[in-house]
């Protein structure tokens, strides 16, 4: 886009100068001159004006494409990661039911031993 801009900049300032230069040589009256130097000038500005209207209006719209762009793949990506929170959520629980179950084995198992070795006593 840059080198576009450059391009267009460096034929204008071409054009221009090819014109002020074919004028002041050529064989005409001063004011003639000066009116046709005044009209190139013109349309030199509105030339590189529409340029720059152009330019603008496709960095307006490269920038909202872009802007549209990052968003989508903004809640793309924010979706992938709740899934695969959840996904994370649900093999935690399930760890932690196992855990649960295995600490009431431990439990009942340390219980049993504790009664076991209290009648050991009482029979002792």
């Amino acid at each position: 886009m840059a080198n576009t801009g450059n391009t267009i900049l460096a034929l204008l300032t071409g054009a221009a100068i090819g014109a002020g230069v074919g004028l002041l040589y050529a064989p005409d009256k001063g004011e003639n001159t000066r009116k046709k130097l005044n009209k190139e000038a013109k349309k030199a500005k509105g030339k590189l004006d529409k340029q720059v209207r152009e330019t603008t209006s496709h960095l307006t719209e490269s920038a909202s494409r872009a802007k549209h762009d990052f968003e989508t793949k903004l809640d793309e990506t924010l979706s992938s990661a709740s899934y695969k929170a959840d996904d994370i959520l649900v093999a935690m629980e399930g760890k932690l039911e196992e855990l649960r179950k295995k600490n009431a084995k431990f439990h009942a198992e340390a219980k049993k031993e504790e009664l076991k070795g209290k009648a050991k006593q009482s029979i002792a």
